[in-house]
């Protein structure tokens, strides 16, 4: 019973590990829908996994290759949340653009229409 528990604490891991390997490539992809649909498989993962471990006793070799895993794990995440940060970085400066866009054409929108309308009357090659 311990050996079938020990090996699917580090099947759970394993597979943890695949999983965010390829949320981080989703995530250097830009591929923002996917990764936000593999969130909530992996985090579905993680409580399994997660309840597994509470029961299994991993022998020195196991506890190795579950260190191991979960280091690989916390520097994809953390890759993962910088690629995060950067979108998120990205997303504000839009957002800016946007926002300082609208309150120019609030401010000047009509002064601007005028702008244009006046410039034909005044150009010398159209009188």
């Amino acid at each position: 019973m311990a050996m079938s528990t020990t090996r699917a604490v580090l099947d759970g891991y394993t597979r943890l590990r695949q999983q965010v390997a390829v949320m981080l490539e989703l995530a250097r992809a830009g591929e923002w829908d996917a990764l936000i649909e593999r969130q909530s498989g992996y985090l579905q993962l993680v409580d399994r996994v997660r309840q597994l471990d509470k029961d299994a006793r991993l022998d020195h070799e196991g506890l190795q290759c579950k260190a191991e895993l979960l280091e690989a794990i916390l520097a994809d995440d953390l890759a993962i949340r910088e690629q995060l940060m950067a979108r998120r970085s990205e997303l504000g400066q839009l957002m800016d653009t946007s926002r300082r866009q609208r309150d120019l054409h609030r401010s000047y929108g009509k002064q601007a229409a005028s702008v244009i309308d006046a410039a034909g009357k005044f150009d010398p090659e159209t009188s």
